[in-house]
């Protein structure tokens, strides 16, 4: 019964569509946020619903048919969904400008040892690729803050506090200067993924801001 009231209403207020989207809270925030800033630029009569979630409560939106997309990292498991690769996100270091590390052009994971570690809870999705970086290195880090979000991570290192090592595509989208983002090295890798419901129908809409989705990130990142 909603889902028709919300279809008699757009039909009412004269709507070609709604953009029902919901992304980890990086991705809405960074290209996706630009995405669908320049395509509803061109359409004025389509209406956006964006929610910013963890990973897994992506997932669930999609699987309760709440949302028509979901933009989220791997892994994704479940049978009621089908996904695609979007592209490759990352870990990498992000710190102040005037930090020794920022001379260089790559990080080793090796080489951060002596340094103050900021990186994401044991519970965050990222935690565990992380931690298997460190221990690959053999080395003992010594992190002196853990947060829930990128964001957090990336504003205590833009403050002095340390490396953080997070998922840096926030930097680059925010514009923040005096704090610069370092690949590592040996890379950490982690696909983004569509998301979409196997059996929910596929609006003419929805795919067409997948098609400009996937234009602005490769005019982006070279992807």
């Amino acid at each position: 019964v909603e889902a028709v009231n919300a279809l008699t209403q757009d039909l009412v207020g004269g709507r070609l569509g709604t953009l029902s989207v919901a992304a980890a809270f990086p991705i809405a925030n960074g290209y996706l946020a630009k995405a669908v800033a320049t395509f509803i630029a061109e359409r004025p009569n389509v209406r956006v619903a964006l929610q910013s979630l963890t990973s897994p409560q992506v997932l669930d939106r999609v699987v309760h048919r709440e949302v028509e997309l979901g933009i989220a990292y791997e892994p994704v498991v479940s049978s009621e969904v089908e996904t695609r690769v979007l592209m490759r996100a990352g870990i990498a270091c992000v710190m102040a400008a005037d930090h020794p590390l920022a001379r260089r052009k790559e990080v080793a994971v090796r080489d951060l040892e002596p340094y103050s570690i900021i990186t994401y809870l044991p519970q965050a999705l990222f935690r565990l690729y992380v931690d298997r970086a460190l221990s690959a290195a053999g080395i003992v880090p010594n992190i002196i803050a853990q947060v829930s979000l990128s964001l957090t991570g990336i504003m205590l290192a833009r403050h002095g506090a340390g490396v953080a090592l997070v998922e840096p595509l926030l930097v680059a989208s925010m514009g923040l200067p005096g704090t610069v983002t370092r690949p590592l090295k040996p890379r950490i890798d982690v696909k983004t993924l569509l998301i979409r419901h196997k059996t929910a129908p596929q609006s003419r809409i929805m795919t067409e801001f997948v098609t400009h989705l996937t234009r602005t990130i490769a005019a982006e990142h070279g992807q």
